[in-house]
């Protein structure tokens, strides 16, 4: 069944993505490269955006396929789905804004992250509803749990936010995003196997499939960009995978990439405020790779078995304890 679930949220996904690019050109939702990037990056103005659009709707059809042929698995299921849409919703208005509109940077931070603090409450306290664990975590490692009480609601906030946030970071590379998520989508669906949870293993290996059909559009020389409906959306997707197994404290292991850009970024802007100079050649992580002289295939390539082994390591840390 799980075979099934990926090959069919990839056939949608590759055979719709060669059909949905000409939708995007008539409609001139073309990126507009910022200048302060790298300059080889400025070759890619006008690329068509918002592609995410691709593996959303083949995420959604497949879900709603697996419930109507395995309905105990709805509740799980709706979440997920929620996860995604609200976030790519986010990224959906951020792009209409830098496309349609005009302005360059979308969305203000102020306004984007009250929508995406209103979404992960929301979500978050449906999560404190409906866990078996309460309001308690499950500890890598270990078999340990870690309750936190009061706190429990405002750390998945955070959590949340923080996957939503570092998944966009990511995407700024040709099939960085989706190919990372591939990996990170596979390691979550064998843990869901682990741990007995078939509607994350179901989910994830949608999500999983149609990234892998989504490149066929998106890996370099990419013909569409995700935009940050599409990155916004699988970092929802991959929130609701951590959140829902319970293993929130995991994710710095198998997101590595994820957290690593995060930490660029905050890190280069911390130490440039104070000192004027910078850590990086630029912020995101990958773009200083790409300015020490890597081709953007190999950044990829790099950071994809940076993600492989991370990812086993925590499929390794679920076995030791025994979860």
């Amino acid at each position: 069944m799980e075979i099934i679930v990926l090959m069919t949220s990839w056939a949608i996904a590759y055979f719709a993505g060669p059909r949905l690019l000409p939708v995007l050109r008539k409609l001139k939702f073309g990126q507009t490269v910022r200048d302060d990037g790298p300059q080889s990056h400025l070759q890619k103005n006008g690329t068509p955006t918002m592609g995410g659009f691709i593996f959303i709707i083949s995420i959604i059809i497949t879900s709603l396929i697996v419930i109507s042929l395995r309905r105990e698995f709805t509740t799980e299921i709706v979440i997920s789905l929620l996860f995604m849409i609200l976030f790519g919703f986010v990224g959906f208005v951020d792009d209409y804004i830098k496309v349609v509109k005009k302005r360059s940077l979308g969305l203000k931070a102020r306004q984007k992250i009250s929508m995406q603090v209103v979404f992960a409450a929301i979500l978050a306290v449906f999560q404190l509803k409906i866990s078996p664990l309460g309001t308690s975590i499950l500890v890598p490692f270990t078999n340990l749990t870690l309750d936190l009480g009061i706190m429990y609601v405002p750390f998945l906030m955070f959590v949340i936010i923080a996957i939503v946030n570092s998944v966009n970071l990511t995407d700024g590379l040709d099939g960085l995003a989706s190919t990372v998520t591939v990996v990170v989508s596979l390691c979550f669906a064998v843990i869901a196997a682990m741990t007995g949870n078939k509607a994350v293993i179901y989910f994830m290996c949608s999500v999983a499939g149609a990234c892998i059909g989504f490149l066929r559009v998106n890996r370099y020389p990419a013909k569409v960009f995700m935009g940050d409906t599409g990155s916004m959306a699988l970092g929802g997707a991959v929130a609701a995978a951590a959140v829902i197994l319970n293993l929130e404290l995991l994710v710095p292991l198998i997101c590595i990439v994820y957290f690593m850009e995060s930490l660029s970024v905050i890190l280069q802007v911390g130490y440039y405020k104070k000192t004027k100079k910078r850590i990086f050649k630029m912020a995101p992580l990958h773009h200083h790779f790409e300015l020490c002289g890597w081709h953007e295939t190999k950044v990829v390539k790099g950071f994809i078995v940076i993600t492989v082994i991370m990812g086993l390591i925590g499929i390794l840390s679920v076995y030791i304890g025994g979860i």
